[in-house]
């Protein structure tokens, strides 16, 4: 100690060196947690609902730069972007459709402002080259029938009524209640063809959990498979283009049915 100052002793070189460990050990664990955290976020991504024009997500992923313009230029707060914890890609646009749906807005402000093209604006242009936010491709919208009140026969139309698309993304379909003999169900059919996934239909549900959801389109419909065909409908011939005729069939074994009951039949006599 001098003039009341305590003089640092110089950390020996056996010191240093274990110090150096501990610090690579702490900080390779801090980064092992980041990255599992963000491991996570990712593979949780497959439900996460995005801007209209949004490139497929694996695209989306690649070319959104987590600017936030997108969300700035909404006018209804319906976009956030994603932060630690909500499980989903850090930084990158979403919505939730029961606490803010997509408002549909006619010019669709925050897909203009997008400078990597993770929101493609031609994607939502019409054959005039118009802006055309009934183009958009958000989600599906999901009914659960089994909790949807409508289909108990109480009278519901709210989410049909809160569809923009009126009348086409969904229909309400009557049928005679035969339960009552006197009553009619009044169920909402969802129609894949016309749905944009803006959930303003999920937001409008009356029950305390929606009984009609917006899912990724890819999460919400099946897949018949080319061995099924609309014979009616020769759009859905398009699904076979790219697909020969030898792979529709199914394979077939070589041995005849008499050669494989013959073979079965050999150790018997």
């Amino acid at each position: 100690m001098k003039n009341g100052v305590t003089k640092k002793e110089p950390i020996s070189s056996r010191r240093r060196f274990f110090l150096d460990i501990a610090r690579a050990v702490g900080l390779a664990t801090l980064g092992g947690l980041t990255w599992s955290a963000y491991v996570d976020e990712v593979s949780a991504s497959k439900l996460t609902l995005r801007p209209p024009g949004a490139l497929k997500e694996e695209d989306f992923l690649a070319t959104c730069i987590k600017c936030g313009m997108c969300v700035e230029s909404c006018p209804f707060d319906t976009l956030s972007l994603a932060k630690p914890g909500d499980n989903k890609p850090l930084g990158t646009p979403y919505f939730i459709p029961r606490d803010i749906p997509c408002y549909m807005c006619p010019d669709i402000p925050c897909v203009p402002v997008c400078p990597t093209g993770a929101l493609d604006i031609m994607s939502l242009k019409s054959e005039k080259n118009e802006l055309d936010i009934n183009k958009a491709d958000m989600g599906l919208a999901v009914v659960d029938d089994e909790n949807c009140i409508a289909f108990w026969g109480i009278q519901c139309d709210a989410c049909y009524r809160a569809c923009p698309i009126l009348g086409e993304a969904i229909t309400i379909e009557y049928s005679k209640n035969e339960r009552t003999g006197k009553h009619a169900f009044m169920k909402p059919i969802v129609h894949s063809d016309h749905c944009t996934g803006c959930g303003l239909c999920e937001r409008a549900c009356v029950t305390e959990k929606a009984a009609i959801f917006v899912l990724p389109r890819e999460i919400a419909l099946g897949k018949a498979g080319n061995y099924y065909i609309k014979g009616w409908d020769k759009n859905d011939e398009k699904r076979l283009e790219d697909t020969s005729s030898e792979d529709n069939r199914p394979k077939k074994d070589s041995k005849s049915v008499l050669d494989s009951l013959n073979s079965g039949m050999e150790g018997l006599y």
